[in-house]
């Protein structure tokens, strides 16, 4: 059996099919667009939920700024420059011994840090064991000097440290970049 179909019923039938097709695109177009949007607003309100400072919504973590306050100081000594690094610490929240660092040009050394108060030993999520502090005010203190005995002036300096809440957030590395002046040794 076969069935003739006209050139002008053909083309009608074809106008038919690609207008659905390009409805059909459209529609698609629209609600993948709408998916796409809501995902993002409801991404957008879960991290606002978490770092919210809005006073009608109590957020459930403290920025890395409110968390922890992180400060430092240089004193010129008979070894070098003594630098501290004073770490504010507010219950509820640590710093890892072992994340705190030091980037300095090169004819730059550093002695080992030193800490006014003891680490304490916690089984971390993502590192395992690790020494953190978890006092209210931990000082860490080395001494800087040049490789070649001179004194130098405005020497670039990164301190590198990370934290974390108790309640499983965990900031990302943090660096603080400062300028120090390194004294003689005498």
């Amino acid at each position: 059996m076969s069935i003739k179909i006209s050139k002008s019923k053909s083309i009608i039938i074809n106008k038919h099919a690609a207008k659905k097709h390009y409805v059909l695109a459209i529609a698609t177009t629209a609600l993948m667009t709408v998916l796409s949007m809501t995902s993002v607003a409801t991404q957008a309100a879960g991290l606002g939920e978490l770092f919210s400072n809005n006073s009608a919504q109590q957020s459930k973590f403290l920025p890395v700024d409110k968390a922890f306050q992180v400060t430092s100081s240089t004193k010129a000594t008979a070894k070098g420059t003594q630098l501290s690094i004073a770490f504010d610490i507010t219950p509820g929240h640590y710093v890892y011994k072992d994340k705190l660092t030091l980037s300095f040009p090169k004819g730059i050394s550093a002695a080992p840090f030193t800490f006014s108060q003891s680490p304490v030993s916690i089984e971390d999520p993502t590192f395992g064991k690790v020494p953190v502090f978890t006092q209210k005010t931990v000082v860490a203190t080395t001494i800087l000097t040049t490789k070649n005995g001179k004194a130098a002036k405005n020497v670039p300096v990164m301190i590198g440290w990370q934290g974390c809440a108790k309640a499983g957030l965990c900031y990302p590395p943090e660096k603080i970049k400062t300028t120090l002046n390194i004294a003689v040794k005498r």
